[in-house]
């Protein structure tokens, strides 16, 4: 089991990023709260890790927070529920916010996020309010970090392709972006801002 990777950031592209270590290039999927937390490329990072294997892939996980990891791997161990869809879930909202939500049953705020509807958030706030019993919840916020610095490419265009790849619809990512006053922001921003319309 890898438990974190310390190197060069080398690339991110959401979801994706690269990290080099030790002339090793590691291809790591991460949620957009990670994203937030990122170095420029180039800098060093320290990522926490999950590897997932399965038959047809071994695909790894990175958080920059131990309380993210803990949250995925605690996810996906509900049924219905994979990697991808713990991943969009963090990515909606913070690890605080989500155990908050599943602590109160609000399931409404969960259906907000992609891919999550009634019957799935009943089983999220079901299976998972045991287990997030004692989650501390007193530094409740909407997803955020570090202001990135901004991308050199559309940052617009990326943002889309982005929640796409997180599991929205096409047209609900132009029409989230498009809500958003992207002047003067970077990728990670709007996406930022994106996702925090759809969880107020």
């Amino acid at each position: 089991m890898i438990g974190y990777l310390h190197g060069v950031l080398r690339d991110k592209q959401p979801p994706s990023l690269l990290i080099e270590v030790q002339g090793v290039g590691y291809e790591i999927e991460a949620p957009m709260t990670t994203f937030y937390d990122l170095p420029a490329v180039g800098e060093p990072v320290r990522l926490y890790t999950h590897l997932a294997v399965r038959e047809d892939a071994h695909t790894l996980y990175g958080f920059s927070k131990l309380s993210d990891r803990t949250l995925f791997r605690t996810l996906i161990k509900v049924n219905g529920v994979g990697a991808k869809m713990a991943l969009t879930i963090l990515s909606g909202m913070e690890a605080s916010l989500f155990a908050g939500c599943v602590q109160a049953g609000d399931t409404a705020a969960l259906v907000k996020l992609p891919g999550v509807g009634k019957k799935t958030a009943e089983r999220l706030v079901v299976e998972m309010r045991d287990r997030l019993a004692d989650w501390d919840t007193s530094g409740v916020g909407v997803a955020g970090g570090k202001q990135p610095l901004a991308d050199v490419l559309n940052p617009v265009e990326e943002a889309v392709s982005a929640l796409v790849a997180l599991g929205y619809k096409p047209a609900d990512a132009s029409r989230m972006v498009r809500a958003v006053d992207v002047d003067d922001l970077g990728t990670e921003a709007i996406i930022r801002s994106a996702l925090q319309s759809m969880v107020k």
